[in-house]
Protein backbone atom coordinates (compact mmCIF):
# COMPACT_ATOMS: atom_id res chain seq x y z
CA UNK A 1 0.00 0.00 0.00
CA UNK A 2 1.35 3.43 -0.83
CA UNK A 3 2.54 5.80 1.85
CA UNK A 4 0.10 7.84 3.39
CA UNK A 5 0.51 11.55 3.42
CA UNK A 6 -1.20 14.59 5.69
CA UNK A 7 -0.45 18.17 4.09
CA UNK A 8 -0.90 21.30 5.88
CA UNK A 9 -1.63 24.37 2.89
CA UNK A 10 -0.29 27.59 4.22
CA UNK A 11 -1.50 30.54 1.99
CA UNK A 12 -1.83 34.67 2.69
CA UNK A 13 -4.55 36.15 0.72
CA UNK A 14 -3.90 39.97 -0.25
CA UNK A 15 -0.05 38.88 0.70
CA UNK A 16 0.86 36.65 -2.70
CA UNK A 17 -2.16 34.55 -2.21
CA UNK A 18 -1.60 31.04 -2.94
CA UNK A 19 0.76 30.91 -5.61
CA UNK A 20 0.31 28.80 -9.03
CA UNK A 21 -1.69 25.58 -7.41
CA UNK A 22 0.55 24.95 -4.76
CA UNK A 23 -2.96 23.89 -2.33
CA UNK A 24 -5.36 21.86 -5.10
CA UNK A 25 -2.65 19.98 -6.79
CA UNK A 26 -3.00 17.30 -3.17
CA UNK A 27 -6.01 16.51 -4.96
CA UNK A 28 -4.65 14.32 -8.11
CA UNK A 29 -2.45 12.51 -5.32
CA UNK A 30 -4.17 9.45 -3.94
CA UNK A 31 -1.46 9.17 -1.23
CA UNK A 32 -1.96 12.44 0.08
CA UNK A 33 -4.66 14.35 1.74
CA UNK A 34 -5.02 18.28 2.90
CA UNK A 35 -6.00 18.45 6.34
CA UNK A 36 -5.85 22.17 7.16
CA UNK A 37 -5.15 25.52 6.47
CA UNK A 38 -3.92 28.86 7.69
CA UNK A 39 -4.46 32.20 6.19
CA UNK A 40 -4.64 35.23 8.30
CA UNK A 41 -7.05 37.11 6.09
CA UNK A 42 -11.00 35.80 7.40
CA UNK A 43 -12.41 36.12 3.81
CA UNK A 44 -9.76 34.21 2.19
CA UNK A 45 -9.47 31.43 4.46
CA UNK A 46 -13.06 30.55 3.96
CA UNK A 47 -13.11 30.07 0.98
CA UNK A 48 -9.41 28.66 1.25
CA UNK A 49 -11.90 25.25 3.36
CA UNK A 50 -14.76 25.69 0.70
CA UNK A 51 -12.14 25.06 -2.08
CA UNK A 52 -10.19 22.34 -0.37
CA UNK A 53 -12.84 20.61 1.47
CA UNK A 54 -13.52 19.20 4.90
CA UNK A 55 -10.32 21.06 6.20
CA UNK A 56 -9.20 22.25 9.78
CA UNK A 57 -8.65 26.68 9.37
CA UNK A 58 -6.36 28.46 11.58
CA UNK A 59 -5.65 31.92 11.40
CA UNK A 60 -2.05 31.42 12.35
CA UNK A 61 0.07 28.49 10.75
CA UNK A 62 2.68 27.73 13.32
CA UNK A 63 -0.21 26.99 15.68
CA UNK A 64 -1.86 24.86 12.67
CA UNK A 65 1.68 22.97 12.35
CA UNK A 66 2.16 22.83 16.19
CA UNK A 67 -1.47 21.59 16.56
CA UNK A 68 -2.04 19.60 13.25
CA UNK A 69 1.64 18.04 12.91
CA UNK A 70 1.72 17.52 9.07
CA UNK A 71 3.76 15.29 7.16
CA UNK A 72 3.76 18.04 4.20
CA UNK A 73 3.48 21.82 3.96
CA UNK A 74 2.62 23.22 1.11
CA UNK A 75 4.01 27.18 1.00
CA UNK A 76 1.87 28.80 -1.24
CA UNK A 77 2.40 32.83 -1.07
CA UNK A 78 3.92 33.95 -4.09
CA UNK A 79 5.46 36.92 -1.94
CA UNK A 80 8.84 35.72 -0.88
CA UNK A 81 9.26 38.22 2.35
CA UNK A 82 7.23 35.37 4.52
CA UNK A 83 9.01 32.49 3.08
CA UNK A 84 11.94 31.71 5.03
CA UNK A 85 10.16 32.23 8.19
CA UNK A 86 7.73 29.43 6.91
CA UNK A 87 9.98 27.16 6.08
CA UNK A 88 12.03 27.06 9.06
CA UNK A 89 8.83 26.63 11.21
CA UNK A 90 7.59 23.70 8.72
CA UNK A 91 11.43 22.30 8.97
CA UNK A 92 11.61 22.62 12.61
CA UNK A 93 8.41 20.80 13.20
CA UNK A 94 10.24 17.99 10.73
CA UNK A 95 7.67 18.59 7.68
CA UNK A 96 9.15 18.09 4.28
CA UNK A 97 8.04 21.70 2.04
CA UNK A 98 6.39 21.60 -1.69
CA UNK A 99 7.00 26.18 -2.38
CA UNK A 100 6.44 28.74 -4.80
CA UNK A 101 9.32 30.46 -5.83
CA UNK A 102 11.27 32.58 -6.02
CA UNK A 103 12.53 30.42 -2.64
CA UNK A 104 13.39 33.78 -0.61
CA UNK A 105 14.81 37.68 0.12
CA UNK A 106 18.94 37.17 0.06
CA UNK A 107 21.51 34.60 0.73
CA UNK A 108 21.61 34.79 4.17
CA UNK A 109 17.74 33.39 4.74
CA UNK A 110 18.83 30.69 2.03
CA UNK A 111 21.53 30.01 4.23
CA UNK A 112 19.37 29.34 7.07
CA UNK A 113 16.89 27.59 5.08
CA UNK A 114 19.32 25.10 3.65
CA UNK A 115 20.83 24.68 6.91
CA UNK A 116 17.27 24.21 8.23
CA UNK A 117 16.45 21.44 6.31
CA UNK A 118 19.73 19.31 6.87
CA UNK A 119 19.36 19.74 10.58
CA UNK A 120 16.02 17.95 10.59
CA UNK A 121 16.30 15.78 7.82
CA UNK A 122 13.73 17.56 5.42
CA UNK A 123 12.74 17.55 1.53
CA UNK A 124 11.84 20.73 0.15
CA UNK A 125 10.61 20.93 -3.57
CA UNK A 126 10.94 24.61 -5.68
CA UNK A 127 8.20 25.17 -7.85
CA UNK A 128 9.98 25.72 -11.12
CA UNK A 129 7.60 23.37 -13.05
CA UNK A 130 10.04 23.48 -16.01
CA UNK A 131 12.24 21.68 -13.82
CA UNK A 132 10.07 18.27 -14.07
CA UNK A 133 9.00 18.29 -17.60
CA UNK A 134 10.05 14.91 -19.30
CA UNK A 135 10.79 17.42 -22.37
CA UNK A 136 13.54 18.94 -19.59
CA UNK A 137 15.02 15.32 -19.55
CA UNK A 138 14.97 14.76 -23.21
CA UNK A 139 16.59 18.10 -23.65
CA UNK A 140 19.60 17.40 -20.78
CA UNK A 141 19.86 13.91 -22.66
CA UNK A 142 20.60 15.37 -25.71
CA UNK A 143 23.38 17.90 -24.49
CA UNK A 144 24.70 14.68 -22.74
CA UNK A 145 25.33 12.62 -25.75
CA UNK A 146 26.20 15.49 -28.01
CA UNK A 147 23.92 16.72 -30.16
CA UNK A 148 24.72 20.33 -29.68
CA UNK A 149 28.24 19.44 -29.13
CA UNK A 150 30.42 21.10 -26.22
CA UNK A 151 28.04 23.88 -24.69
CA UNK A 152 29.39 27.38 -25.05
CA UNK A 153 26.89 29.61 -24.76
CA UNK A 154 23.74 30.38 -22.72
CA UNK A 155 21.23 33.13 -23.54
CA UNK A 156 17.65 33.79 -21.19
CA UNK A 157 15.83 36.55 -20.76
CA UNK A 158 12.46 37.48 -18.75
CA UNK A 159 9.22 38.86 -20.13
CA UNK A 160 10.55 42.05 -20.30
CA UNK A 161 6.77 43.33 -20.13
CA UNK A 162 5.98 46.56 -17.26
CA UNK A 163 8.10 44.37 -15.02
CA UNK A 164 11.14 44.25 -16.88
CA UNK A 165 14.36 45.05 -15.44
CA UNK A 166 14.88 44.21 -12.00
CA UNK A 167 11.70 42.72 -10.96
CA UNK A 168 11.61 40.57 -14.04
CA UNK A 169 15.14 39.56 -12.91
CA UNK A 170 13.55 38.06 -9.70
CA UNK A 171 9.83 36.99 -10.62
CA UNK A 172 11.03 35.22 -14.58
CA UNK A 173 14.38 35.30 -14.39
CA UNK A 174 14.48 32.27 -11.61
CA UNK A 175 13.11 30.18 -14.36
CA UNK A 176 15.83 30.95 -16.08
CA UNK A 177 18.90 30.90 -13.77
CA UNK A 178 17.76 27.41 -12.58
CA UNK A 179 17.30 25.68 -15.98
CA UNK A 180 20.99 27.53 -16.76
CA UNK A 181 21.99 25.61 -13.46
CA UNK A 182 21.11 22.37 -14.21
CA UNK A 183 22.13 22.25 -17.86
CA UNK A 184 25.55 23.91 -17.88
CA UNK A 185 27.02 23.81 -13.96
CA UNK A 186 27.54 25.76 -11.00
CA UNK A 187 28.00 29.70 -11.53
CA UNK A 188 31.70 31.28 -10.82
CA UNK A 189 31.47 34.46 -11.33
CA UNK A 190 29.24 37.44 -12.52
CA UNK A 191 29.54 40.95 -14.21
CA UNK A 192 26.42 42.64 -14.37
CA UNK A 193 25.33 46.47 -15.12
CA UNK A 194 21.81 48.15 -14.26
CA UNK A 195 19.83 50.37 -16.07
CA UNK A 196 17.40 53.58 -14.93
CA UNK A 197 16.45 54.33 -18.93
CA UNK A 198 19.84 54.95 -20.73
CA UNK A 199 22.34 55.39 -16.85
CA UNK A 200 23.33 53.75 -14.45
CA UNK A 201 21.10 53.09 -12.06
CA UNK A 202 22.16 54.55 -8.63
CA UNK A 203 20.74 54.62 -5.04
CA UNK A 204 18.42 57.10 -5.65
CA UNK A 205 16.67 55.05 -7.91
CA UNK A 206 15.83 52.42 -5.74
CA UNK A 207 12.72 51.83 -4.37
CA UNK A 208 10.52 48.80 -2.31
CA UNK A 209 9.59 45.53 -4.52
CA UNK A 210 6.59 44.29 -5.13
CA UNK A 211 5.51 40.63 -4.00
CA UNK A 212 7.66 40.57 -0.86
CA UNK A 213 10.62 41.62 -2.66
CA UNK A 214 12.77 44.02 -0.54
CA UNK A 215 14.57 46.62 -2.95
CA UNK A 216 14.22 46.98 -6.50
CA UNK A 217 16.91 48.59 -8.80
CA UNK A 218 16.65 49.58 -12.51
CA UNK A 219 14.09 48.84 -15.17
CA UNK A 220 16.82 47.46 -17.62
CA UNK A 221 20.03 45.20 -16.90
CA UNK A 222 22.23 42.52 -18.41
CA UNK A 223 24.51 40.25 -17.06
CA UNK A 224 27.16 37.73 -17.46
CA UNK A 225 28.11 34.34 -15.37
CA UNK A 226 31.14 32.35 -15.69
CA UNK A 227 29.59 28.29 -15.60
CA UNK A 228 32.03 25.32 -13.94
CA UNK A 229 30.87 23.84 -17.06
CA UNK A 230 32.75 26.20 -19.56
CA UNK A 231 30.66 27.82 -20.70
CA UNK A 232 29.51 31.41 -20.37
CA UNK A 233 25.63 32.41 -19.46
CA UNK A 234 23.71 35.53 -20.56
CA UNK A 235 20.70 37.16 -18.76
CA UNK A 236 18.85 40.44 -20.03
CA UNK A 237 16.08 41.96 -19.19
CA UNK A 238 14.60 45.48 -20.53
CA UNK A 239 11.25 47.59 -19.13
CA UNK A 240 8.43 47.03 -22.26
CA UNK A 241 10.52 45.45 -24.63
CA UNK A 242 8.88 44.55 -27.82
CA UNK A 243 8.17 40.85 -28.02
CA UNK A 244 8.35 37.51 -25.88
CA UNK A 245 11.79 36.13 -25.46
CA UNK A 246 11.07 34.93 -22.51
CA UNK A 247 13.29 31.27 -22.05
CA UNK A 248 16.42 29.47 -22.95
CA UNK A 249 18.66 29.21 -25.55
CA UNK A 250 22.10 26.59 -25.31
CA UNK A 251 24.49 27.28 -28.23
CA UNK A 252 27.18 24.19 -28.58
CA UNK A 253 29.65 23.85 -31.33
CA UNK A 254 27.05 21.93 -32.99
CA UNK A 255 23.75 23.27 -32.61
CA UNK A 256 21.10 25.26 -30.67
CA UNK A 257 18.37 24.19 -28.51
CA UNK A 258 16.05 26.45 -27.43
CA UNK A 259 13.86 25.60 -24.40
CA UNK A 260 10.64 27.95 -22.74
CA UNK A 261 9.02 27.03 -19.13
CA UNK A 262 6.01 24.95 -18.23
CA UNK A 263 4.93 21.42 -18.15
CA UNK A 264 5.89 20.84 -21.61
CA UNK A 265 7.66 23.54 -22.68
CA UNK A 266 8.46 24.49 -26.48
CA UNK A 267 11.62 23.15 -26.89
CA UNK A 268 13.34 23.39 -30.19
CA UNK A 269 16.49 22.11 -31.92
CA UNK A 270 18.86 23.32 -34.95
CA UNK A 271 21.75 21.28 -35.86
CA UNK A 272 23.55 23.76 -37.04
CA UNK A 273 27.16 24.69 -36.30
CA UNK A 274 26.73 27.91 -37.92
CA UNK A 275 23.73 28.83 -35.65
CA UNK A 276 22.26 30.46 -38.76
CA UNK A 277 19.54 29.25 -40.29
CA UNK A 278 19.69 31.96 -43.35
CA UNK A 279 23.52 30.69 -43.95
CA UNK A 280 23.28 26.88 -43.29
CA UNK A 281 19.66 25.92 -44.54
CA UNK A 282 19.06 23.78 -41.25
CA UNK A 283 16.05 24.02 -39.65
CA UNK A 284 14.19 23.85 -36.66
CA UNK A 285 12.93 20.88 -35.10
CA UNK A 286 10.38 20.50 -32.58
CA UNK A 287 11.28 18.04 -29.50
CA UNK A 288 8.31 16.20 -27.61
CA UNK A 289 9.10 14.35 -24.74
CA UNK A 290 10.05 11.57 -26.88
CA UNK A 291 12.58 13.27 -29.26
CA UNK A 292 13.45 15.47 -31.60
CA UNK A 293 11.09 15.72 -34.55
CA UNK A 294 8.69 12.92 -32.74
CA UNK A 295 5.06 13.44 -32.24
CA UNK A 296 4.29 14.30 -28.68
CA UNK A 297 1.69 11.61 -26.71
CA UNK A 298 1.29 13.77 -24.03
CA UNK A 299 -1.63 15.95 -23.34
CA UNK A 300 -0.41 19.57 -21.98
CA UNK A 301 -2.17 20.18 -18.63
CA UNK A 302 -0.85 23.34 -17.74
CA UNK A 303 0.11 24.64 -14.22
CA UNK A 304 -1.56 21.31 -12.64
CA UNK A 305 -0.16 19.16 -14.41
CA UNK A 306 3.55 20.87 -13.90
CA UNK A 307 2.84 20.92 -10.23
CA UNK A 308 1.92 17.22 -9.98
CA UNK A 309 5.17 16.49 -11.47
CA UNK A 310 6.77 17.83 -9.14
CA UNK A 311 4.91 16.90 -6.07
CA UNK A 312 5.05 13.05 -7.38
CA UNK A 313 8.69 13.81 -7.24
CA UNK A 314 9.09 15.22 -4.15
CA UNK A 315 6.92 11.83 -2.81
CA UNK A 316 9.73 9.70 -4.71
CA UNK A 317 12.33 11.97 -2.66
CA UNK A 318 11.10 11.58 0.68
CA UNK A 319 10.17 7.38 0.34
CA UNK A 320 14.24 7.09 -1.38
CA UNK A 321 15.57 9.79 1.07
CA UNK A 322 17.35 12.07 -1.89
CA UNK A 323 17.07 15.44 -2.83
CA UNK A 324 13.80 16.41 -5.06
CA UNK A 325 14.59 17.43 -8.42
CA UNK A 326 14.54 20.92 -7.86
CA UNK A 327 15.36 21.13 -3.99
CA UNK A 328 16.90 23.70 -1.55
CA UNK A 329 20.27 23.89 -2.32
CA UNK A 330 19.27 25.01 -6.23
CA UNK A 331 17.33 27.70 -4.68
CA UNK A 332 19.61 29.07 -3.26
CA UNK A 333 21.73 28.99 -6.35
CA UNK A 334 19.16 30.90 -8.15
CA UNK A 335 19.33 33.77 -5.35
CA UNK A 336 23.21 33.60 -5.65
CA UNK A 337 22.62 34.10 -9.20
CA UNK A 338 19.77 37.14 -8.97
CA UNK A 339 21.99 39.00 -5.75
CA UNK A 340 24.93 38.73 -7.50
CA UNK A 341 23.73 41.03 -10.38
CA UNK A 342 23.08 43.56 -7.71
CA UNK A 343 26.48 43.35 -5.75
CA UNK A 344 28.45 43.18 -9.60
CA UNK A 345 26.86 46.88 -10.79
CA UNK A 346 27.21 48.23 -6.81
CA UNK A 347 31.50 47.42 -7.48
CA UNK A 348 31.15 47.70 -11.31
CA UNK A 349 33.34 44.76 -11.10
CA UNK A 350 33.32 41.39 -11.19
CA UNK A 351 32.03 38.96 -8.01
CA UNK A 352 32.93 36.20 -7.28
CA UNK A 353 30.70 33.37 -6.59
CA UNK A 354 29.72 31.97 -4.07
CA UNK A 355 29.39 35.50 -2.81
CA UNK A 356 31.00 36.80 0.39
CA UNK A 357 28.34 39.03 1.41
CA UNK A 358 25.22 36.93 2.13
CA UNK A 359 22.78 39.74 2.78
CA UNK A 360 20.60 41.90 0.04
CA UNK A 361 23.44 44.16 -1.06
CA UNK A 362 20.82 46.59 -2.06
CA UNK A 363 19.92 46.72 1.60
CA UNK A 364 23.11 46.48 2.50
CA UNK A 365 24.00 50.06 0.71
CA UNK A 366 20.97 51.53 1.52
CA UNK A 367 21.91 51.40 5.17
CA UNK A 368 25.51 51.59 5.44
Amino acid sequence: MAPSYRVAVIGHTGRGNYGHGIDTVWRDLPECRVVAVADPDPQGRKQAVARLGDVRAFDDYRAMLDEVKPDIVAICPRWIDQHCAMVLAAAERGCHIYMEKPMCRDLAEADQMVEACRRHRVKLALAHQTRYSPRLHVVREMIADGAIGEVVELRGRGKEDSRGGAEDLWVLGSHVFNLMHVLAGEPLWCFATVQQGERPATLQDLRPGNEGIRWLLGDRLQAMYGLAGGATAYFGSRKNGQGNRFGLQIFGTKGIIEILTGYLPAVYYLPDPHWSPGRSGARWIPVSSQGPGKPEPLADGGLHAGNVLACRDLLAAIQEDREPECNVLEGRVTIEMIQAVFASHLKNAPVKIPLEERRDPLDVAKNS
